[in-house]
């Protein structure tokens, strides 16, 4: 009786897997650089170097694909965040909010926001992007608390660290237009000063 044996079929999967994996790289990356606007599947699976038949294959609609993108870029950066301090909480606050800032200043950033400007005119996105972006803020909050060593039972704790994300996301929009890393080192060292304080 025939069939496809396991060893033909593990390396199928890991070649649907890194085919995708190309395709969702590729969709943040077009994201970042044409907008909601430039960033087709076409364009995409171009820049992937797979068909557009592939790319349809493993994301049916253009939404799918850049929500998709977006989640998978967002997860990666919060493992990464989590790898720059393997113990848990960190000694240097100041590490903390630099790491931080800096997941707000990179490429993720300008991707969702372009994300966000989408679904803030497509009925279709604007679901799909409010329910990604709850749970990536929860998840950054969550990380945040654990490396800050924050205790949310006290009094404007949780608020604090809530604080601390939106001055984060404020001085990434604030990149998009110029690099200010001078004022944006001066502004991450008084948060953390702000912090040692209202954390303690």
């Amino acid at each position: 009786m025939g069939g496809v044996t396991t060893v033909d079929r593990v390396p199928k999967q890991d070649r649907s897997r890194a085919t995708r994996q190309r395709l969702l790289e590729a969709a943040v990356a077009c994201l970042a650089a044409h907008g909601w606007a430039g960033s087709t599947v076409s364009v995409v699976a171009e820049r992937a170097g797979v068909s557009r038949g592939a790319a349809q294959h493993h994301f049916p609609t253009r939404e799918d694909l850049f929500t998709a993108a977006v989640e998978y870029v967002a997860e990666e950066r919060s493992t990464a965040l989590r790898a720059l301090f393997p113990e848990g909480p960190a000694q240097d606050r100041r590490a903390v909010v630099t790491a931080l800032v800096d997941l707000y200043t990179g490429p993720l950033f300008r991707a969702a926001l372009h994300l966000w400007v989408a679904a803030s005119n497509e009925e279709q996105l604007r679901p799909r992007v409010t329910e990604l972006e709850a749970h990536v803020g929860r998840e950054t909050h969550r990380i945040a608390v654990d490396l800050l060593g924050a205790d949310e039972t006290t009094p404007g704790a949780r608020e604090t660290v809530q604080g601390l994300l939106d001055m984060a996301r404020g001085l990434g929009l604030a990149n998009l237009l110029t690099d200010d890393a001078g004022r944006r080192e001066r502004v991450v060292a008084q948060w953390a000063k702000l912090l040692d304080e209202a954390l303690g």
